[in-house]
């Protein structure tokens, strides 16, 4: 593995681009300050460099927060959002950090959904961000690569993106919610009941328990056999 240093590029960083890009985006983003040491370890155990918009994105900040926090791009772990990238996959993408992973979590949304980078996992698209989507279990190819996520989640209609799963009042809710934590419907929003949000009643619960939940009820409806 790589040492952090070697993977800080100071001749043409990557976060000059992100943040020219989060300067000019039509929807809210938050910069979720980074602290140094956490960060360093975070692109030590990520192995990307900083070069990239991901390897900036680990290593200046501790995460992005789009819409008031709707979406989490995991960046090296703030108080706000005290999940790093590596730490995040590490037990889910791969065993020990240096490890090669099939795919990557890279950004999840308050209501239980995750963006996955195709690592060969999901298909022969590498490099393409797939959503995990709460109200179908299905793995969707969104035919788009990390940098053009960025921009999705930065420029995107999220309304549209997101039409159906928005219930009234949901901006103040979501903005109280922790980083590591999302909302749980009841019924699912996958099935036929629970396809009126407004109507489903919700909890806040920790978002690992989602992941887990999301992965078993695609098992148990015969999606991974």
């Amino acid at each position: 593995m790589k040492k952090a240093d070697e993977l800080i590029n100071k001749t043409d960083p990557g976060w000059t681009v992100v943040e020219d890009w989060i300067k000019k985006a039509k929807n809210k983003v938050e910069i979720l300050p980074a602290d140094l040491s956490k960060a360093k370890e975070a692109l030590y155990q990520t192995q990307v460099t900083t070069h990239s918009p991901m390897g900036a994105i680990v290593f200046m900040t501790g995460g992005l927060l789009i819409d008031d926090g709707w979406i989490r791009i995991l960046g090296s772990g703030n108080a706000k959002c005290n999940r790093t990238l590596p730490d995040w996959n590490k037990g889910k993408s791969f065993k020990e950090f240096g490890d090669s992973a099939s795919f990557l979590l890279i950004a999840d949304d308050a209501i239980g959904g995750f963006y996955i980078l195709n690592g060969g996992a999901l298909g022969t698209d590498t490099g393409k961000i797939y959503y995990f989507s709460p109200d179908n279990l299905e793995y969707e190819p969104l035919d788009i690569t990390y940098s053009e996520f960025l921009q999705f989640c930065f420029n995107n209609d999220l309304d549209k993106f997101y039409e159906g799963n928005r219930w009234k009042g949901w901006r103040e809710e979501v903005s109280k919610l922790k980083g590591d934590e999302v909302f749980n419907f009841y019924p699912f929003l996958w099935s036929k009941e629970g396809n009126d949000i407004d109507k489903n009643s919700r909890k806040v619960i920790p978002i690992s328990e989602q992941y887990s939940l999301n992965l078993d009820l695609r098992k148990q409806l015969g999606f991974d056999n």
